[in-house]
């Protein structure tokens, strides 16, 4: 069973209204939600892994969190692959998107997704601009930023959007925020020519059955990263519309996966 076919789960509960006594720094416990069985926050203290088998979509709090929501059919090739288009419906990746937003802005913590993601038009969420840092999402009461993953040790630049909600602004990490070399070894070139080389990638370069996972890994100094922003982050109900939010799909708004 994916994430895609599975049953949606029953509704999410309310934000959360009683005092909750929260640790600081390194003691503060994570939650990492759909996140791989074996991957990079298994076996990280304090971090409380969700795999696709305990379905992220039910985690209720009530510590901040860490999500990779699925970005399958929110990228590029949402519909499949270029020899069979069409194959899926944009967006239909069983509601884990929306509920790792509303875990995010209930529970605080940041969200990440690869950068021009279709979720940030369905959702109404400010797209971030290259270069610019942290940018304030007044609509939805979050920050939004555009960082590349190759500068914390992935092996392709990996453009990503992140959403950071329940931390302050001086709490939140001055990232590197500059455009990374295009990383294409010379036999690629010589071989493809630079435009070819640069449309398929390093990665998909990458032999063996290992290729998606090698794509979709998060390198262990970005997880740091991640963790620090969700471990400073507070357990309140941000401004913004959290209660119009579905579980059942985008909202149908100006700029929904709809139009």
């Amino acid at each position: 069973m994916t994430f895609e076919d599975a049953a949606l789960p029953p509704a999410l509960p309310g934000p959360v209204e009683r005092p909750v006594v929260r640790l600081v720094g390194e003691q503060q416990p994570v939650a990492a939600l759909y996140v791989e069985t074996d991957g990079a926050y298994v076996g990280v203290p304090g971090v409380d892994p969700w795999d696709e088998p305990r379905d992220a979509r039910r985690y209720a709090g009530p510590h901040p969190v860490v999500a990779h929501p699925p970005c399958q059919r929110w990228g590029r090739f949402w519909h499949g692959s270029t020899r069979k288009p069409h194959q899926y419906k944009l967006g239909d990746d069983g509601g884990c998107f929306v509920a790792a937003l509303i875990a995010v802005k209930r529970y605080g913590g940041v969200l990440e997704h690869p950068a021009h993601s279709k979720a940030f038009d369905a959702y109404n969420i400010m797209k971030p601009e290259p270069g610019r840092g942290w940018q304030f999402d007044p609509f939805n009461g979050v920050y939004v930023c555009h960082v590349e993953q190759g500068h914390y040790g992935h092996m392709s630049r990996k453009a990503t959007w992140l959403i950071a909600a329940g931390v302050q602004f001086r709490d939140l990490p001055d990232l590197n925020w500059t455009k990374g070399e295009q990383r294409l070894p010379e036999w690629m070139i010589e071989r493809y020519g630079y435009e070819k080389a640069r449309r398929i990638g390093v990665v998909a370069m990458v032999g063996g059955k290992n290729k998606t996972a090698i794509r979709n890994a998060t390198p262990e100094p970005f997880r740091d990263l991640l963790l620090s922003i969700a471990r400073k982050a507070h357990n309140v109900e941000l401004s913004g519309p959290t209660a119009a939010l579905s579980p059942e799909g985008p909202a149908q708004t100006q700029g929904s996966a709809s139009d």
